[in-house]
């Protein structure tokens, strides 16, 4: 006589949402002519793209009978749609239906309304991320006043919240190009403005009749 396990993976949905694993431990008999199983164990893995805006919730769940799982990922096995129910209203939490093609189907007991919002916030940060970048310039002059300067500073955390670059072009005009270090002052007091948003990728460099400075997203 030996002992051996194995287990098989079971596809419960089309989109590889869910995997069933179960395991078995087996008994084999030296010249029989089967195996018998002695113990056995299932697992549910949730992938977190399985929950959407289209699971059932709560009453429409139509199974009579479910595998559950709480909201601390615990499995707590098969129960009656009802006792699953009554269990997520205690904790005022919902019930949803992750997995309906599972026999029994799959429920998780959550916060539905906050992982909506947590998937939404997921969603427009992926789209942000995937825009192609640009490189958006924005123009200043050693005379702007403070509120010129608000704004074209609302203009470049618009576009590094966006995911861009920024490059920032002090022009000096005429004799202005004797008052470098004033420009400068005014390249630092713009970048004081966005400094939560933003990075600098080049420093403030004099090129010509121009001071250029170049900004990228801040990783914070």
């Amino acid at each position: 006589m030996r002992f051996f396990s194995y287990a098989y993976a079971i596809l419960l949905t089309g989109d590889l949402n869910y995997i069933y694993i179960h395991a078995r431990l087996c008994v084999s008999v030296k010249g029989g002519s089967g195996i018998w199983g002695s113990g056995e164990k299932s697992a549910i893995f949730l992938y977190p793209k399985a929950i959407s805006k289209n699971n059932r919730i709560n009453s429409q769940i139509r199974a009579p009978i479910v595998r559950l799982i709480d909201e601390n990922d615990e499995q707590l096995g098969e129960l009656s749609v009802e006792e699953a129910l009554r269990m997520a209203q205690e904790r005022e939490l919902d019930l949803v239906e992750v997995a309906p093609l599972a026999k029994p189907p799959v429920c998780k007991i959550l916060d539905y309304g906050k992982f909506l919002y947590r998937q939404r916030k997921i969603e427009q940060k992926h789209k942000r991320l995937q825009k192609k970048t640009e490189q958006k310039t924005i123009r200043l002059s050693l005379r702007i006043d403070e509120h010129d300067l608000e704004v074209k500073a609302g203009r470049a955390r618009e576009f590094l919240e966006d995911g861009n670059s920024v490059r920032v072009m002090l022009m000096f005009k005429g004799r202005e190009n004797a008052h470098e270090e004033l420009g400068r002052q005014k390249v630092d007091l713009f970048l004081e403005k966005i400094k939560d948003v933003a990075a600098v990728e080049a420093p403030a460099k004099k090129q010509g009749n121009s001071i250029t400075m170049v900004l990228i997203p801040s990783k914070n």
